[in-house]
């Protein structure tokens, strides 16, 4: 989660000019932030490097629950424009009189636009929307393009847990103070830029129609610097997105054309892999998942996968991929856990500890051989077979544990042999399993 992967005010400026441009729905992958940068996590040597998904309109295509929507009865609606005050009919049953959620995220054309069309009479205030990503997302920027009149009052709420709890990105009403108790402000205080903001630059004439817009890092005094602001980057992240209608008119008056209508809903953004995926593929389950490299995993690349424990996790930066790095288990243990203490007393050098050795090793790295056993000095520590039973003789030794470099028993008296299976010169048999040898 870079500072590359979001934009700075101008930048986001200049962007989101080119979306209000574009005719599609399905916007260009713009990333004014980061124009030259390869989508790939691996440089042309094969080296690790930082990747990011592509930049998209999350919304497109995607169901959105809407808690109104015209037509279920039947209901004549007015608008005004222009040309005076045309009426029409909503009715779900038509396809030609509908004016379903569907339309918020379908294909956007200028000469054929859509709308969904909550019902004038039951949704004055509290009109719901919310979009469902699947997964985590790095959000960039929220539009709504509306055609009828703009909301006096209204609310973007973001989620982190799929929809449990929300928390509010922006407000937006004539009298921030007095709707929502907050004061109209443009530019979060450095100690909580998570504050979300209340403005009313939505209301600019005329009312009907055009776009709200907003962008999750204008007026966050770290927007330039998210890379190193843990708090930012959680500001931006988001699994939901809700939109909330509070209120139509600042005025008691209500026309008899004023209700909520918008053709386009776009949520600008990125599958947060946090460096780690330069893809974001659809699984069996519809649900988009990070494609991680740099032998991480999970569904937003937030940890190592299994044996890659040397080192903790990092999110992949600029300067340094990062990628998880393999256990150093000689090739006896197909499993490690992570040891942050062992980690800080390497310097930072190595905080993997194998677990499960097999091939009669032991250790940390399992790197010798367990009791019992003594390391074959022909083979190398990696072979399956670099550790030998030891195999003390059960009369002439002290005990079943061998040196384990060596593999000498430990021998009672009058007794020799690396397994203690013969008599020192000078010494008899005696078949005794308690004085095997005795002088001659």
């Amino acid at each position: 989660m870079e500072s590359n992967c979001f934009l700075s005010t101008l930048k986001f400026v200049a962007m989101f000019t080119l979306l209000l441009n574009s005719n599609r729905r399905n916007y260009p992958a713009v990333d004014a932030a980061s124009p030259a940068r390869s989508n790939s996590c691996y440089d042309e040597y094969g080296r690790p490097q930082m990747c990011l998904p592509e930049f998209h309109n999350l919304a497109y295509g995607k169901r959105i629950f809407a808690s109104h929507s015209c037509g279920e009865p039947p209901r004549r609606f007015c608008r005004k424009d222009l040309r005076g005050q045309t009426c029409d009919i909503c009715d779900s049953s038509k396809p030609s009189k509908a004016h379903p959620v569907e339309f918020l995220t379908d294909l956007h054309n200028q000469n054929n636009v859509t709308c969904w069309q909550a019902d004038r009479k039951q949704s004055r205030e509290n009109v719901t929307l919310i979009l469902s990503l699947g997964k985590t997302f790095d959000i960039t920027y929220i539009s709504l393009q509306f055609c009828g009149t703009r909301p006096d009052s209204m609310v973007i709420y973001k989620s982190l847990d799929f929809g449990k709890s929300w928390r509010p990105y922006q407000f937006y009403s004539s009298s921030c103070s007095k709707v929502y108790g907050r004061p109209k402000k443009a530019l979060a205080p450095r100690e909580n830029e998570q504050e979300a903001l209340c403005t009313d630059a939505h209301l600019i004439t005329p009312l009907q129609g055009g776009r709200i817009a907003f962008s999750t890092l204008e007026g966050r005094p770290s927007a330039k610097d998210i890379d190193s602001s843990l708090v930012l980057q959680e500001w931006v992240s988001a699994t939901d997105i809700k939109v909330v209608f509070n209120r139509i008119s600042s005025t008691r008056t209500r026309a008899v054309h004023q209700y909520y209508a918008v053709s386009d809903l776009a949520v600008g953004g990125r599958c947060q892999c946090n460096g780690h995926a330069s893809s974001c593929p659809i699984n069996r389950d519809g649900r988009a998942v990070c494609d991680c490299k740099h032998h991480t995993a999970g569904n937003n690349c937030e940890q190592c996968k299994a044996f890659f424990n040397d080192r903790p996790w990092r999110l992949a930066t600029e300067n340094s991929a990062n990628e998880c790095v393999a256990c150093n288990c000689n090739l006896h243990a197909r499993a490690c856990v992570f040891n942050m203490e062992l980690f800080k007393l390497s310097g930072g050098a190595s905080g993997g500890v194998c677990i499960h050795c097999r091939h009669n090793t032991a250790g940390r790295y399992c790197s010798y051989c367990k009791q019992g056993f003594y390391k074959d000095p022909t083979k190398d520590i990696t072979h399956r077979k670099v550790c030998k039973l030891c195999n003390c003789h059960p009369y002439g030794s002290m005990g079943k544990i061998c040196d384990q470099t060596t593999g000498q028993c430990p021998c009672k008296d009058g007794v020799t042999g690396r397994q203690c299976d013969k008599c020192a010169e000078g010494y008899k048999n005696t078949k005794s399993p308690i004085v095997p040898c005795v002088s001659k």
